[in-house]
C-alpha cells in the first residue's frame, strides 16, 4: 500500500503481442512493398497499395527486377523475381487478368528449350547475384523456379500456352526426384499442391514425404538440430522445419509430419522472434543489405505461417 500522500504506482502494462512487436520492426526496417504487405495481411490494409508498390519493380519486358528478390541485385528482369511477384499477387488475390497474361509472355520469352524456367538468364554478368545463384551462359531448366511459378498459376486457374510444357517439365522433375535439397522440395510441394491431376499429385507427394524423412531434410526435433545436418552447400544452421514444407494445414506435405512434430516446429517458429520484433533469415546473406531486406520478408512469412496453422496473431 502506498504511503499517505505518495503517488500511486503506475499500472503494469501488458507486454506487447508478437504482432505488435513485428509491426514496429517492419515500420523501422522494411521496404515499402513489405510495409504494405504487412498492412494488408494484419492491419486491414487494401490490396491496391500492395500492387502499386509491386509495380515499381516491373520492367518494360513485363518481367520484374530491381532486387525484388533481394539476393539478385540490379535492374534487369529475372525468373526468380517473376516467381516472387506472383507470390505477392497470389497473397492479395490479384494473380490473374492482364497483369499475369503479360508476365506469361515474359516467361515464354525466357524459357529453356524444354519450356521451363532457368533461375537466371545469361548475359547478366554485370548484375550482382548471390553465390548460390550462379550465372552461366546456358542455364538449365530449374524446378526451384518453375515449380513455384507453375504452382501459383494453376492455383489461380490461370491458363496460358506457356503452362502446358512447363507443367510437363514439373511432372518429370518431381517424379524423378530421388535425392533433393530442401528448396527443391519446397518448389515441388508448391507445384503438387495446385497440380490439376490430384491423384497423381497425391501419389508423388507420398513418395516425396518418405524421401524427406529418410534423408532427414526436415528438423523433426528443434532441441536437437545437430541430428539433422544442413544440406551440402547450405550455410551452417540453414535448416528446414516441417512448416517450411507444409505452410498451410491443407498442403499435401502436412501428412508427412505427426501432430506432435508440427506442434514442436510451430512452437520453435514462434520462439524465433528476436528482441527487435523480427524473425531471422536462416540462409547466409550474400551482402549486408540483403539481410536487412530479407528479414521483414521472413517476418511476414513467419506470421502468415503461424496464423495459417491456427496460432493467434493479433495486435494488442
Amino acid at each position: 500500500m502506498a504511503a499517505s500522500g505518495a503517488s500511486p504506482l503506475p499500472p503494469t502494462l501488458p507486454a506487447p503481442s508478437p504482432l505488435s512487436r513485428a509491426e514496429g520492426f517492419v515500420w523501422l526496417t522494411a521496404r515499402v512493398l513489405e510495409q504494405r504487405r504487412f498492412a494488408y495481411h494484419f492491419l486491414g490494409g487494401g490490396a491496391d497499395p500492395v500492387e502499386t508498390a509491386l509495380a515499381a519493380y516491373r520492367n518494360e519486358d513485363e518481367g520484374y527486377g530491381h532486387a525484388l528478390e533481394p539476393d539478385l541485385r540490379g535492374p534487369v528482369s529475372r525468373p526468380l523475381h517473376a516467381a516472387h511477384a506472383l507470390r505477392v499477387l497470389d497473397s492479395i488475390g490479384r494473380c490473374g487478368g492482364q497483369r499475369v497474361e503479360r508476365l506469361c509472355r515474359y516467361l515464354t520469352a525466357v524459357s529453356t528449350p524444354e519450356g521451363a524456367l532457368p533461375a537466371v538468364i545469361p548475359g547478366l554478368r554485370g548484375c550482382p547475384a548471390a553465390p548460390f545463384v550462379p550465372i552461366v551462359d546456358t542455364p538449365p531448366s530449374d524446378l526451384l523456379v518453375t515449380g513455384l511459378v507453375v504452382g501459383l498459376l494453376h492455383r489461380n486457374e490461370v491458363w496460358h500456352a506457356w503452362l502446358f510444357r512447363a507443367t510437363d517439365f514439373c511432372w518429370r522433375a518431381v517424379e524423378s526426384l530421388d535425392t533433393a535439397r530442401p528448396y527443391e522440395v519446397e518448389a515441388a510441394v508448391a507445384f503438387l499442391d495446385a497440380a490439376p491431376d490430384r491423384s497423381r499429385a497425391q501419389a508423388v507427394a507420398d513418395r516425396l514425404g518418405r524421401m524427406v524423412r529418410a534423408q532427414r531434410l526436415a528438423v523433426l526435433d528443434p532441441d536437437r538440430p545437430e541430428a539433422f545436418p544442413a544440406a551440402p552447400g547450405y550455410a551452417p544452421g540453414e535448416h528446414h522445419f516441417p512448416y517450411d514444407f507444409a505452410r498451410t494445414p491443407d498442403s499435401l506435405a502436412r501428412a508427412w509430419f505427426t501432430d506432435e512434430e508440427m506442434t514442436r516446429a510451430l512452437d520453435f517458429l514462434a520462439a524465433e522472434q528476436r528482441e527487435d520484433g523480427g524473425w531471422p533469415v536462416r540462409r547466409h546473406p550474400s551482402a549486408p543489405g540483403t539481410d536487412l531486406e530479407c528479414r521483414p520478408m521472413a517476418t511476414i512469412e513467419a506470421l502468415l505461417t503461424l496464423r495459417a496453422h491456427g496460432r493467434s496473431v493479433t495486435v494488442t
